[in-house]
């Protein structure tokens, strides 16, 4: 299979907005990721008890919010009103737990580009990539570069697929099960995807190499530091996920040390 050139993301994501500047996943930490100049934001994306997608990356309320329990177990209602961001700075408190569909309204609003990671509460896998899917049908416009939806989770990716198979899919990957990556690059292509987005630290020349001449691109998260991002460019990756986004300038593509 030949790489596919038409590939029109950013080498440069923003992870959860802005990385740990702001409250993640929180419209004020995407503003503040395009405001240091980041086009592609990633997000994590989960259902509420009324099927509302938020953004929220874990399943208990309690690390970003000033509630406790599950967040699946809200209404939409319940978690607008949960403070987001105190919890990270003074500054930040009252911030609102948004939904996927205004940060993608934003995004389009902006011509910015959006990796949503399908990070469904235990147990809705298929339901949340299914849903993920209607939603960008319903509000993204076709003529438009479409989101990138990722996940860890297989059966996410399918019920994306079954719902939005004209939408790009990546498979996240935190270990590899025999060290070759040839597992995982199998997977991938059962579920038709078009990336493998990777621990930075499980990239190496020969894998790169594998998965290019499979047709997939090679993306990476979370790089945090300057060895690494230039480690994964001298390997001829395509995509660095970052909470750095005070340190790497989107524009950067050659050597950074």
């Amino acid at each position: 299979m030949t790489l596919s050139s038409n590939w029109p993301y950013p080498r440069w994501v923003a992870h959860r907005g802005a990385g740990k500047l702001a409250p993640e996943n929180t419209m004020s930490a995407f503003r503040l990721g395009a405001a240091h100049g980041y086009r592609m934001f990633e997000c994590d994306a989960k259902l509420s008890r009324d099927g509302v997608l938020f953004l929220m990356h874990d399943a208990d309320l309690k690390r970003t919010t000033n509630a406790q329990g599950t967040g699946s177990d809200l209404s939409m209602g319940e978690l607008a009103q949960l403070d987001a961001g105190s919890w990270h700075s003074r500054s930040h408190a009252g911030e609102n737990l948004p939904t996927l569909e205004a940060l993608a309204r934003w995004c389009l609003a902006n011509h910015l580009y959006l990796n949503v990671e399908i990070k469904p509460t235990p147990g809705q896998e298929l339901e949340t990539g299914r849903a993920t899917g209607a939603l960008m049908n319903r509000i993204w416009p076709q003529t438009v570069v479409p989101p990138l939806f990722t996940s860890f989770k297989a059966d996410s990716l399918r019920g994306a697929r079954e719902v939005a198979a004209h939408i790009p899919r990546g498979l996240l990957v935190d270990k590899l099960a025999d060290g070759s990556g040839d597992t995982e690059l199998q997977l991938a292509l059962e579920l038709g995807c078009q990336a493998l987005v990777l621990n930075h630290a499980l990239w190496d020349a020969a894998l790169v190499a594998k998965v290019h001449a499979a047709g997939l691109r090679c993306s990476s998260y979370t790089v945090n530091d300057e060895w690494a991002a230039q480690r994964l460019i001298d390997l001829g990756t395509d995509g660095i996920i970052t909470d750095r986004v005070d340190l790497f300038s989107p524009a950067q593509d050659g050597p950074l040390l």
